[in-house]
């Protein structure tokens, strides 16, 4: 055999060996796949369902699931998101879930639905709550959630836990500094970015530590690394959003950055946004706090159920909140920024007594 034949027989087996480890790698790999995403569908009249990381669910048969899911009733209603109900789906004594219901017949939900799976599917986050896996059905979406069994941060300022637990000043601290982390997440670290667009009190849950966990992706939108903005709707809820968003119609993360500022003073005042004294007044709780920090009696407007606080702390938390509510954007602080300066106000006290 001459030279130039076994070289083309080299050739061919090195072309071959190749192509045979490609196509053994893509089988691995969409194994691999396959084991953290099972979809169920015999059983389901015209349903399907969709589990991402999940043993317990996946160790369901899908009748099983639907008989789950058939039974929840008003007495299982936990909550309700910006597009659907969130109840409490119990699995088993140990086991539960948050199932939010989004009923399908509107452009408007359906949208809903497909911006959380879109947002969700890939995320995986310590200050992010977990998407376990989704069902749809003819009639409506079901988004299968980790359940937070503390509830969310407007129920103990505002809400039915507002006189049964006390939230002290570190708690707090600690709940404002992972929120922020889980923005910066979206904002920063997720490709395409992640524009929450409904960034509120009511939308981060706490966990079993009292660890803040961002949620409803209802309003999410999508945002290429090159692009500053996206066109949207104004959507959201009033108290929370950026002054230019009603001018512009344009979704930024520094939009999220002023609805975060929002959540920074409810933290340190126990006011709504919208509280009903404020409306009273023609005004609102960031007219309100401004003026007070311009006068130096940032002392006046802390919620009296704060406990003992460090003075120092609180005034960084208050020189925070104002960067993220600067009235023209540029002049805002990105959120990578605003969780390195919460960060700080720890840190430097560690320095300063050590």
């Amino acid at each position: 055999m001459g030279h130039a034949q076994i070289l083309a027989l080299y050739i061919t087996i090195s072309v071959i060996t190749f192509f045979i480890s490609k196509i053994i790698v893509s089988v691995l790999i969409y194994k691999r796949w396959k084991r953290k995403q099972i979809a169920f569908a015999e059983g389901f009249t015209g349903g399907k369902m969709v589990i991402f990381r999940s043993p317990v669910l996946q160790s369901m048969t899908s009748d099983d699931f639907l008989k789950k899911i058939s039974k929840l009733s008003n007495n299982d209603i936990i909550g309700f998101g910006g597009y659907g109900t969130v109840y409490r789906l119990t699995i088993d004594n140990a086991t539960a879930f948050a199932a939010k219901r989004l009923n399908r017949g509107s452009a408007d939900r359906d949208r809903g639905f497909e911006r959380e799976l879109e947002a969700m599917g890939d995320i995986k986050h310590r200050n992010i709550v977990t998407l376990h896996g989704y069902y749809t059905a003819p009639h409506y979406n079901l988004l299968v959630y980790e359940l937070m069994p503390n509830g969310s941060l407007y129920e103990f300022l505002h809400g039915a836990l507002k006189d049964k637990k006390i939230l002290d000043w570190p708690t707090r601290y600690n709940i404002a500094l992972g929120a922020a982390r889980g923005i910066s997440y979206l904002h920063h670290d997720c490709i395409p970015h992640i524009i929450h667009r409904d960034i509120k009190s009511s939308n981060i849950l706490l966990d079993q530590n009292m660890e803040a966990r961002v949620s409803d992706f209802g309003l999410a939108t999508l945002m290429k690394p090159d692009k500053t903005h996206v066109s949207t709707a104004v959507a959201g809820t009033f108290g929370y959003l950026a002054p230019e968003y009603f001018d512009t119609g344009r979704a930024t993360a520094k939009g999220d950055v002023y609805s975060f500022g929002v959540v920074l003073l409810e933290l340190l005042t126990g006011k709504k946004p919208m509280d009903e004294a404020f409306l009273e007044e023609g005004t609102k709780l960031v007219t309100w706090v401004k003026a007070v920090v311009e006068d130096k009696k940032e002392e006046y407007v802390l919620d009296s159920k704060l406990g003992c606080y460090p003075v120092d702390e609180i005034n960084s938390v208050f020189s925070i909140a104002l960067m993220c509510l600067e009235t023209e954007p540029p002049n805002r602080p990105n959120m990578a920024k605003v969780v390195k300066m919460l960060e700080q106000i720890k840190s430097e006290k560690v320095v300063t007594h050590s």
